[in-house]
């Protein structure tokens, strides 16, 4: 057909009802933009859903005309999967349901909703459930490939909260998994990305948290580097399952609040937050004050809403974006210098290095449960950023470099979502022989001709 189709070119058949977007269509520019500026593809449609049956016709029709197959949740996954070359996009975007259940904890979203968006709903009854750092990601793939966020010491990652999925597969079937109906599949989803089909309701547990927490960020002079990591992950370790939080390089802006010999230099920050009494929280966080005082300090009570979109500045779409990450077992001091080391010399001012802590709730799970690995302290993330498309081989060695260094002080089994290493063998070294081979026996059941393949793909063969 080519990239000179019309919509009246495309007829998805009679069970469609969605949106057909092609090139020449004034919405296909913005309709085929992701997160990552770096990512320039052109799909031969876009074929906006808005029903499960919508999902299927637009899986057949790709199928039929052995188009590749791209599905996309909120299009925020650095790789750029959500988008594809020459062939369909299945877009759950119009797919925004939400159902909130508050005196069972309980929620049911539909597979186009942001996390935003499901945290504005669960919180009008003071709710919540794991979810993104950054607002707009989407529920979907943060999902299906872990989900990490504040809340995960006190409740487990994203996939430990789901309760059931509903999800079309390649055959166009509508199929239902948890823990009774088709377990194979529900423990594949619970970090097995989307290799399954296209999920397009999940059910999630909610917690009590309140609409205010304590939270915020403090933000370090760059010369405590050191000794802040070091007593940051001390602390960590032995915290209470309600404290969450992340420790960040960061080059600190030009505002107001930051003093004046900081603004515009690299400088180290500590998101903290407690879910709990806001009182309680106050105790619980002193020892992060008062071994290494802050230069600013921004810890207060907030709405829950506004945690959750804390980073939303720092992290705006249509910038330059190659990130790597990994897990740490234990971070030894040369580990600590080689990281410090890197953070002081970023080569972009909007690159964020994150240590997130791996203990409380996520670490108490029991290995087997889910595809992902649960013996890591610490994730360690790089998110290098920048503007200018003619710099990118200077920021891509740059992050390379950065963790080659920390290599000798990881561990496999790093986020899939936070990276943007592909191929066979990342995959295989995430889950490890074990889980990969379950994982290989759950695709060749339900998607034997790897139709789902734009994702870190786990082979059916």
């Amino acid at each position: 057909m080519g990239l000179t189709a019309t919509a009246a070119d495309i007829d998805l058949g009679p069970g469609f009802t969605g949106d057909a977007i092609v090139p020449g269509d004034p919405r296909y520019e913005d309709a085929r933009e992701v997160f990552n500026a770096m990512i320039d593809r052109r799909p031969e449609v876009i074929a906006r859903c808005c029903t499960p049956a919508d999902v299927a016709a637009a899986i057949s029709y790709a199928r039929e005309r052995e188009l590749p197959l791209a599905v996309r949740g909120g299009g925020h996954g650095v790789v750029g999967f959500a988008i594809c070359d020459g062939g369909l996009v299945v877009d759950l975007a119009p797919m925004k349901r939400i159902e909130v259940d508050p005196a069972g904890r309980r929620v049911r979203a539909a597979g186009g909703v942001l996390w935003g968006e499901l945290d504005r709903a669960t919180q009008a009854f003071g709710l919540a459930t794991t979810g993104g750092r950054i607002s707009t990601t989407g529920i979907t793939g943060l999902t299906l490939g872990s989900g990490s966020g504040w809340l995960e010491r006190k409740h487990g990652f994203t996939a430990d909260n789901l309760l059931s999925a509903e999800l079309v597969t390649a055959d166009g079937e509508l199929v239902r998994a948890d823990r009774d109906e088709n377990p194979d599949l529900f423990w594949a989803l619970r970090g097995g990305g989307g290799n399954f089909g296209v999920v397009t309701a999940f059910e999630y547990r909610l917690h009590p948290v309140g609409s205010v927490v304590l939270g915020g960020l403090m933000l370090f002079a760059p010369e405590t580097g050191r000794e802040l990591v070091r007593h940051w992950s001390d602390f960590m370790q032995s915290a209470p399952d309600a404290v969450g939080g992340a420790l960040v390089a960061v080059t600190a802006p030009p505002a107001e609040f930051v003093p004046e010999r900081l603004r515009g230099r690299p400088a180290f920050g500590l998101v903290a937050a407690y879910f709990g009494s806001i009182e309680d929280g106050r105790e619980a966080l002193r020892p992060l004050r008062e071994e290494i005082v802050p230069a600013v300090d921004l810890v207060a009570p907030l709405p829950y809403t506004a945690l959750q979109q804390l980073l939303d500045p720092m992290s705006p779409p249509g910038r330059q974006q190659y990130w790597k990450s990994e897990n740490v077992r234990a971070l030894s001091d040369d580990a600590i210098d080689i990281w410090v080391e890197h953070c002081l010399e970023p080569s972009s001012p909007f690159t964020q290095v994150v240590l997130e802590p791996r203990s409380g709730a996520c670490a108490r799970v029991d290995e087997h449960a889910t595809p992902l690995r649960r013996d890591a302290a610490l994730s360690a993330s790089i998110f290098t950023t920048w503007e200018d498309p003619a710099e990118s081989e200077r920021h891509i060695a740059w992050t390379r470099e950065f963790a080659a260094a920390m290599q000798p002080h990881t561990i496999s089994g790093a986020v899939l979502n936070y990276t943007s290493d592909t191929g066979d063998e990342r995959v295989r070294s995430t889950f490890g022989a074990a889980k990969y081979a379950r994982l290989v026996a759950a695709k060749r059941r339900w998607d034997p001709e790897n139709v789902f393949r734009l994702n870190q793909n786990i082979r059916p063969s």
